[in-house]
């Protein structure tokens, strides 16, 4: 599934309700009873957790192991509720950790690589790697985090160097980073297969953390490929284990919305979804399922949430995407898409991120301009579908139809992905 939910919402064509209804996939049995929980026992652990490391801390302060058990008892109450204000707590003890230690110890510039990477300051987490590299501690873990921060910044030569240091086939890290890089490079096929093989890593060593987060992401490479059962399937596999998943709950709202051509469904499951957790994109994805459903007024508000919800300052640059994407639509905010687009290019100089910014040029009318950053920073460097959508449409505003033709093609075998906002869009190319 796109992970910005095409906010290409104000440009939406409706998708008539008169279509062939497809192959029903999902069934309420399956998932109500994780959408009809009496207790969160995820939360409920987690908050155990931190106040157990805070009464530590509070009892001994000068205990600095202290320090970085707290980080990760409020980095996990961030994934489970997804409030930021938990992931700046965690970072604020991680400074705290590595100040005690005088940045000499690399677990806990790791850690705070980490932070840094989940707030998309990518840079800064690889000033931190570079700090533990020299230290020497631990040095494989280093290396893949290196991998991970370097893929994010578009350092792709420097990214494979890293994945080729820790090469081994039976170690889970090194597998689902070979997956990942097979995706960059869009070869999805790989990319599930060296899945599969993590997971059945993860599943031999009986590890719920590392099972789970086989389950969503193997399930979200079925969907690319249009392998729809086995991604409900997964979805259903990572609740098993974490009923409060809410990535996983979103994932199935994803296949009744898209493939299932269920609107009112899947904004059930959202609804039950964000009553716990409270990430922004959730009210996008909301939006968007309310354009195709016509109901402006739904659209409106949920919108309006997200605006509000991204005030907050504490995300950084963390939504930079979304909110390029989303005010490139709105003429009155065009001007600051483009320049939250330049941001994102000067954060991570990566084909999306120069995506973002021909869309931007685009929508605000300057077509050279975007023709320009395509031909020079994005063409035959992505396989990302929606980066793909906004070449093809750039191209079509230069009468460049042998170009749109072959990108038409592969987009309509994205509409899944896509989601059935964009089917006449595509169409129209």
């Amino acid at each position: 599934m796109n992970s910005l939910y095409k906010i290409v919402l104000c440009c939406a064509i409706i998708v008539s309700s008169c279509t062939t209804p497809p192959k029903k996939i999902t069934d309420t049995n399956d998932y109500n009873i994780y959408l009809e929980l009496a207790q969160n026992k995820a939360l409920q652990a987690a908050k155990n957790d931190n106040e157990f490391w805070k009464q530590k801390l509070e009892t001994t302060p000068n205990q600095f192991p202290y320090l970085g058990k707290l980080a990760t008892s409020y980095s996990n109450l961030f994934e489970v509720t997804g409030k930021i204000s938990y992931l700046k707590q965690a970072e604020n003890y991680l400074v705290q950790a590595n100040k005690a230690t005088e940045q000499k110890d690399a677990g806990y510039l790791r850690a705070l690589a980490s932070n840094y990477i989940s707030q998309h300051r990518f840079k800064e987490a690889l000033q931190q790697l570079t700090k533990a590299e020299l230290i020497g501690e631990n040095l494989e873990a280093t290396q893949k985090m290196l991998f991970d921060a370097h893929l994010e910044l578009g350092n792709y030569k420097l990214a494979q160097g890293y994945l080729e240091m820790f090469k081994d086939f039976s170690d889970f890290d090194y597998l689902i980073r070979l997956s990942k890089w097979s995706d960059h490079k869009g070869n999805l096929d790989a990319a599930i297969k060296y899945m599969e093989k993590a997971k059945s890593i993860a599943e031999s060593s009986n590890l719920d953390g590392i099972k789970q987060w086989s389950y969503t992401n193997l399930a979200d490479f079925y969907g690319h490929a249009g392998k729809i059962e086995a991604s409900y399937t997964h979805y259903l596999k990572a609740l098993e284990l974490n009923p409060n998943d809410a990535y996983a709950k979103k994932g199935i709202a994803w296949i009744v919305y898209s493939h299932e051509n269920n609107p009112d469904e899947a904004l059930r499951i959202l609804n039950t979804v964000t009553t716990t957790f409270f990430a922004p994109d959730y009210y996008l994805l909301k939006a968007e399922i309310a354009e195709y459903k016509q109901d402006i007024a739904l659209k409106n508000e949920q919108l309006k949430l997200y605006k509000e919800a991204v005030k907050d300052t504490s995300y950084g640059d963390m939504y930079n995407k979304f909110n390029v994407l989303l005010y490139a639509c709105e003429k009155e905010n065009r001007d600051e898409a483009i320049m939250i687009a330049k941001t994102e290019v000067g954060n991570r100089p990566t084909p999306q991120s120069y995506d973002l910014l021909a869309w931007a040029e685009f929508k605000n009318g300057n077509l050279n301009g975007a023709l320009n950053i395509v031909e020079n920073h994005i063409a035959d460097k992505t396989f990302e579908p929606e980066t793909l959508y906004h070449i093809a449409e750039i191209y079509k505003a230069f009468g460049k139809y042998e170009k749109v033709k072959p990108l038409k093609e592969e987009l309509l075998g994205s509409l899944y992905e896509l989601g059935p906002t964009m089917k006449e869009k595509i169409e129209q190319l």
